[in-house]
C-alpha cells in the first residue's frame, strides 16, 4: 500500500518566507522546509495497480497555470488547535484544478474523504496537550496580514508519504504541466 497525494509544491523563496514566520511560532515540531505543500487531493492508502490508474487519469487532467497567493495564518482544530497554517488567498483557477483533480481520482476508483476543500500549506502539527495554546492564539493572530511572495503553479504532483520519525518524508511520483 502507498499512501499519496497530490499537490503543488513551493518555490524556494515561499519556503523561505515561510520558515521566517514558523521560527517566530512558539510551536515544537514546525514542517521542515522541504517538505512543505499546497495539498490539491488526499488519495490515502492505495495499492500499487490502483496508483497507476490515478497517475493515467492525472495525466488526462487539463488546466491553466495560475499565480497562487499565501495571505494570513490560521489554526485548524477550535479550541483544541491540532495545526498552524499559512493560508491561501481566493483563487478560483486553484479550486477548479482541485476539483477536476477529486474527480479524476473518484474516476480512478479512489474512495475520497468527504471533507471541504481548504487550501492551505501546514506550518506545524500540534501535540494532543499542548500547553502554549494562548501564546501561539496571539502569535498567530498578530501575523493575520502576513504575506508571502506570489508564485506562478506551472504543474502538480503526486507525492508518496513516507510515515515515521518526527515528520512524514515526501517522494516525488510524478509531475503534470499546467497550461
Amino acid at each position: 500500500m502507498i499512501r499519496a497525494f497530490a499537490a503543488l509544491a513551493l518555490p524556494e523563496p515561499v519556503r523561505f518566507e515561510l520558515m521566517l514566520v514558523q521560527q517566530g511560532l512558539p510551536v515544537p515540531r514546525p514542517v521542515p522546509a522541504e517538505s512543505l505543500h499546497l495539498t490539491l487531493v488526499f488519495l490515502g492508502e492505495l495499492p500499487e495497480p490502483r496508483l497507476d490508474d490515478v497517475h493515467l487519469a492525472f495525466r488526462a487532467v487539463s488546466a491553466p497555470g495560475f499565480e497562487v497567493a499565501l495571505a494570513g495564518l490560521g489554526l485548524f482544530g477550535g479550541a483544541r488547535p491540532r495545526l498552524v497554517y499559512a493560508a491561501v488567498a481566493a483563487n478560483p483557477a486553484l479550486e477548479r484544478l482541485q476539483a477536476k483533480l477529486e474527480t479524476a481520482a473518484r474516476g480512478a476508483g479512489v474512495a475520497l474523504a468527504g471533507r471541504r476543500f481548504v487550501p492551505h500549506v501546514t506550518l506545524a502539527r500540534l501535540p494532543e496537550r499542548f500547553a502554549e495554546r494562548d501564546r501561539l492564539e496571539r502569535a498567530v493572530a498578530a501575523r493575520g496580514a502576513w504575506t508571502a511572495p506570489r508564485f506562478a503553479a506551472a504543474d502538480f504532483r503526486l507525492y508518496r508519504s513516507h510515515l515515521g520519525g518526527e515528520s512524514p518524508l515526501y517522494e516525488e511520483l510524478a509531475r503534470y504541466p499546467l497550461g
